[in-house]
């Protein structure tokens, strides 16, 4: 597959000749009376690597299927390259798509899985043998070609079925949460894999997850969605940095963004629990101050912003994570790997002032600086 340079969102990046744009527009499902995904809109460029992340029920899977062709659109259109594909059978819009569930054909050895798309094809026997080694060599599969998949681990199935598609040469490949079979360590191998195959091969594909991490680490762009509305679409360092709203502050990131609510009142935001100086907002009755777990630190009372008491410290090998008790509510903090409290000691934190967020208490929207 030639591959060319060209440009996305987040940098350089290779794309295929086979690789095609992707258009969303106004895509909306309904099941009954329930609307699962609402007037979605999203442009992908040839050759991206464009990740669908939210919880379960937010609507990302069933977008993914709609553009496969496997679920009826209730409203809009779906666009591959210069083709409007809405009504087109799944078969005819040169797609690949790699499930959960690996869907390798127990009774077939991986040769005949990965080329049965070749042979369903009617690709002659010996390009067909070729193309199945290349293609077992891009996922490091070609010594397994005569076994079952009985005889494979769960990562050796996911690289059976991303080699099925990659034989293909679709023009997208589709992928939903295929690494979540996958045990945590295997799941960190698989991602680095998945990453360094996609930017080889510059294909464009669409990945759903509802792991933040696996966003982060494999996205050019990241589209999170929420109860069938797109929230925020971005670069996973952009929506990391700036999110639009205390949904995607709270979803995007491990451990999580802190949330403190209170008011600002003469350029200070005050709650019951301290108060942060933030001179260029204006006074507002119910917000919550946003703050990530790396930009606060763990100080001496007087330099403190808020006040608590340590819930728990949890050495996890190079930093300390430190989760603060404040009333009823909770944050975490990192600090260094032997920082150690007792359950229950007092504590003061400092934040960056500089990096907080805010949002509305009631819309939950961010508020921006008003000077």
């Amino acid at each position: 597959m030639n591959v060319q340079p060209a440009m996305n969102p987040s940098g350089p990046r290779m794309v295929s000749e086979t690789a095609k744009s992707l258009r969303l527009e106004n895509l909306n499902k309904h099941y009954g009376s329930f609307h699962a995904v609402k007037d979605l809109n999203i442009s992908i460029e040839p050759g991206e690597f464009l990740v669908l992340l939210g919880p379960s029920g937010c609507g990302k899977s069933t977008a993914l299927r709609m553009i496969a062709g496997l679920e009826q659109i209730t409203s809009g259109s779906i666009v591959i390259g210069d083709m409007d594909v809405t009504t087109v059978l799944p078969k005819y819009r040169d797609i690949a798509m790699v499930f959960q569930s690996y869907a390798l054909y127990p009774h077939k050895t991986v040769e005949e899985n990965i080329g049965f798309p070749l042979k369903v094809a009617g690709v002659d026997k010996t390009e067909r043998a070729s193309l199945v080694r290349d293609a077992a060599a891009q996922v490091h599969m070609e010594d397994y070609l005569h076994r079952f998949p009985r005889e494979l681990s769960g990562g050796q199935r996911q690289r059976v079925a991303l080699a099925r598609a990659i034989i293909r040469r679709p023009a997208i490949f589709l992928m939903d949460e295929p690494l979540s079979n996958l045990d945590a360590k295997l799941r960190g191998f698989m991602r680095a894999e998945l990453k360094h195959m996609q930017q080889t091969l510059g294909v464009t594909t669409v990945y759903v997850t509802h792991d933040q991490i696996e966003a982060m680490t494999l996205a050019h762009r990241v589209a999170i969605m929420r109860d069938g509305v797109l929230q925020q679409l971005d670069t996973p360092r952009d929506v990391y940095d700036d999110p639009a709203n205390k949904f995607v502050a709270g979803f995007m990131g491990s451990p999580p963004m802190n949330f403190v609510e209170g008011e600002i009142a003469n350029g200070t935001f005050q709650s019951r629990f301290g108060s942060v100086t933030l001179p260029n907002y204006d006074d507002t009755a119910a917000i919550s101050i946003g703050f990530r777990a790396e930009e606060t630190i763990i100080c001496e009372p007087a330099d403190a912003h808020f006040a608590g008491t340590v819930f728990s410290c949890e050495m996890t090998g190079n930093e300390t994570i430190v989760t603060i008790q404040l009333d009823d509510s909770h944050v975490i903090v990192k600090a260094p790997k032997d920082y150690e409290l007792p359950m229950g000691a007092d504590v003061h934190l400092k934040l960056d002032a500089d990096k907080v967020c805010l949002f509305d208490g009631q819309t939950e929207a961010r508020v921006r600086p008003s000077r």
